[in-house]
């Protein structure tokens, strides 16, 4: 049996996100003062205490949970806990990539910080957002983007889960969306705390831009396999995540797909490692009831998987 470490993308931030092992661990602590030193502000303020809005900010929002997600992964790493396989979602995928040793902490940081400020830069902030449709196909949203898309851009970004589709692209397009798919039948149409379109087709300069940043970067080909956003398939070579990565960014994330993949490898137990469960959440609705699914974002959780895994062997 095969475990997979997943990894949280914007949407699972929350101010404190981090603050309780920060206290109880020095390899936490070190990883915030680093962060704080690369970026030249204090990301670890920001993080512990707010205000959200500038939390919310994607340029803010990618950092900080990528350096939270390291600093989970450092304590299960202190502890002998290692993954077989990795995967993120979205920015999670960056995250995924350092642990694998695709590229270093700083360099990822950086990247992360590069690419919110780029994809903020895209789309002026107000101007576009994203949507969650739950309890409709993928078929019937197709069609209801393409009604919507009258109303300006608008794209499928996020495959989660069967019946979790999320849509992005210009608010009045989104807008015509959520009355089309009420009117389909949909259960819940839920906006996500993000700052705009992302994983849409207008993102596309923001890609082209990122290739520009990914180009000063060294990377190594991944030591653990992680499944890509783009295709749901394991990235083997340096050559793979740089493509990979220059494509997440205005296409949508296959997460189903993904998930599927680490559960064809063997994978029977998913521990999410960073702020909230909202991937747990996911997981539940793709995988099997046998599996084990479990997440450490605090002392709490962290106890709890440990006692887990150690039962599991």
């Amino acid at each position: 049996m095969k475990t997979a470490f997943l990894f949280p993308g914007q949407g699972s931030q929350y101010v404190g996100m981090g603050e309780e092992l920060h206290r109880s661990y020095p390899v936490v602590r070190r990883i915030f003062t680093r962060a704080d030193e690369i970026l030249g502000f204090s990301l670890t303020k920001l993080c512990f205490e707010g205000p959200r809005e500038e939390l919310q900010k994607t340029a803010n929002t990618q950092p900080a949970v990528f350096a939270t997600s390291v600093a989970c992964f450092e304590v299960l790493r202190e502890k002998g806990i290692l993954p077989d396989v990795l995967a993120g979602h979205s920015l999670g995928e960056y995250t995924a990539l350092v642990v694998a040793g695709a590229f270093s902490f700083e360099d990822g940081l950086r990247l992360v910080r590069r690419r919110g400020q780029l994809m903020q830069e895209a789309v002026p902030l107000g101007t576009g957002g994203m949507v969650a449709v739950l309890g409709l196909e993928r078929e019937t949203l197709k069609e209801i983007a393409t009604e919507a898309g009258r109303a300006g851009v608008i794209n499928l970004a996020n495959f989660n889960c069967p019946g979790q589709v999320v849509l992005a692209g210009e608010m009045a397009a989104l807008e015509r969306a959520v009355d089309l798919a009420k009117q389909a039948g949909a259960k819940k149409c839920v906006p996500l705390s993000v700052s705009g379109p992302f994983h849409s087709s207008l993102m596309r300069s923001a890609g082209e831009r990122l290739a520009q940043a990914l180009d000063g970067i060294e990377i190594r080909d991944p030591r653990t396999p992680v499944v890509a956003n783009v295709d749901g398939r394991f990235l083997v070579t340096a050559a793979e995540v740089r493509a990979a990565l220059v494509r997440q960014i205005y296409s949508p994330v296959r997460w189903e797909e993904g998930i599927q993949t680490l559960i064809g490898a063997g994978v029977r137990t998913f521990v999410e490692v960073g702020p909230g469960k909202v991937l747990s959440g996911l997981v539940k609705k793709i995988a099997s009831r046998d599996t084990a699914i479990l997440n450490v974002e605090d002392g709490a959780s962290l106890q709890k998987v440990l006692a887990c895994l150690e039962e599991v062997g």
